[in-house]
Formats: structure tokens, C-alpha cells, sequence
């Protein structure tokens, strides 16, 4: 009976992030830190910034060493798996789970603006939700992040354009409802910094770094000095 209910205990405290409220501030407590894997594009993977200031980089600075952020971004990838270069395809896809996170925080979807991936664009929402529900399925059951993606001031370069992005955010709205995930506006953190984006498409480090504020604060609950 003893034994019963010791394990009980621990399989409550293993699942206690993913049964939290999505909005609610994670308390890291000591002993393992909470595990973030960021999973991205470019963007996520630093293009833009200097070297070591990617988002991720800059969370981790932010957050201390309670928390461990593992930054899983490959250049140029796509949502859908119709895309040119589907993010479903890549090595980091698998190393984003085999991370064990407790957290994921996925922003995907500024290269499906591009016209030829776009022209998919009926296949957006159920690839988001298979993406993230792949996420929620692993054991323990990480609680997810989805994102507003940064946004594009026009004129956008290689084809990501701001009107897409527009769509693609009322998708991120509805599946966060849905699926019950937190939500990070990155489009917000950079909606009137457009020198932060100084190719209208990668912010800078000073755009990482504004990122990875609103990061903080959908996490923690806390606005980063």
C-alpha cells in the first residue's frame, strides 16, 4: 500500500507542468531544471543575430540555471509537410523529443508565407495540430507553447510576406484554444520595432533579446529587468 502511493506521488510530481494551467508561471523547484526545447526556424536557430544571441541563447541568460533551453531551430524549414524544406523531415525534429522537455516552445510558420508553400495552405491547421499533439503525446506530457511568429515589415524578403502571417495567426489562436496551449506573441514583442528587423525577416540581437523577454514572461509570469 505504502509502495502504492509513493509512486503514485511521483508519477503527480513528474506530470505536475503538463497538468498546470498552460497560462499559468512555472516555479521551477531545485534538483533537475525545467528543459525547454525550442523548436523553429531560422529565426529560432539564430540567423540574424550574433553568434551565441539567438532567443534561445538569450532565454537561457534570462532564466538562470533552474532552467535548461535547448534550441532546436534549422534554417529555412517549414510547418508543412508539404513545404520545400518540412521541419518534420529534420534531425532536430527527434532530438527536440528525445530532450525529455518539460516545456516546448514551437514557432514555425514564416516560410510556409512563401507563395509556393502557402499554396498548401489548406493542410496548416492539421499539421499544426499533429505537430503539437506529437509534443503533448510524449511521456511525461510537456506543457506546449505555440507562437505568434515575429512579424514582416513589407516588403518582406524571399517570398514571407506579413498578410499570410496575418492567417496563419487566427490558425494559431484556434489550435491554441483547442489543444490547450499556452500562447507567446513574438509578433507583438517586435510589432513596432521594425529596425529589429533589419532584412524584414530575422531580428537582430537586440530582437533576439525581445523574444526572449516575452518568453520569460509567458513562462514566469514575470516581466525580465
Amino acid at each position: 500500500m505504502k509502495t502504492r502511493l509513493i509512486l503514485s506521488l511521483l508519477l503527480s510530481a513528474a506530470s505536475s507542468l503538463s497538468a498546470a494551467d498552460p497560462m499559468s508561471p512555472i516555479h521551477p523547484k531545485s534538483g533537475q531544471p525545467v528543459k525547454i526545447s525550442c523548436v523553429g526556424d531560422s529565426i529560432t536557430q539564430g540567423s540574424g543575430a550574433a553568434a551565441g544571441k539567438s532567443y534561445p541563447s538569450q532565454l537561457q541568460e534570462l532564466l538562470g540555471d533552474k532552467w535548461q533551453v535547448g534550441n532546436f531551430g534549422v534554417s529555412g524549414r517549414t510547418l508543412l509537410r508539404k513545404g520545400d524544406f518540412p521541419y518534420w523531415n529534420e534531425d532536430a525534429f527527434k532530438k527536440a523529443q528525445d530532450f525529455h522537455p518539460d516545456v516546448v516552445i514551437i514557432m514555425l510558420g514564416t516560410n510556409d508565407t512563401k507563395p509556393q508553400n502557402w499554396s498548401h495552405k489548406a493542410e496548416f491547421e492539421s499539421d499544426y495540430r499533429d505537430l503539437v499533439k506529437t509534443f503533448q503525446d510524449l511521456k511525461p506530457s510537456p506543457r506546449v507553447y505555440i507562437c505568434r511568429p515575429v512579424p514582416v515589415p513589407e516588403p518582406g524578403n524571399f517570398g514571407i510576406n506579413e498578410t499570410v502571417l496575418q492567417e496563419q495567426m487566427s490558425i494559431v489562436n484556434k489550435l491554441a484554444a483547442e489543444l490547450k496551449t499556452g500562447i507567446i506573441d513574438m509578433h507583438a514583442a517586435l510589432q513596432d520595432k521594425p529596425q529589429l528587423l533589419p532584412d524584414h525577416v530575422h531580428p537582430n540581437t537586440e530582437g533576439a533579446g525581445e523574444m526572449a523577454k516575452a518568453a520569460v514572461k509567458a513562462l514566469t509570469g514575470k516581466k525580465p529587468d
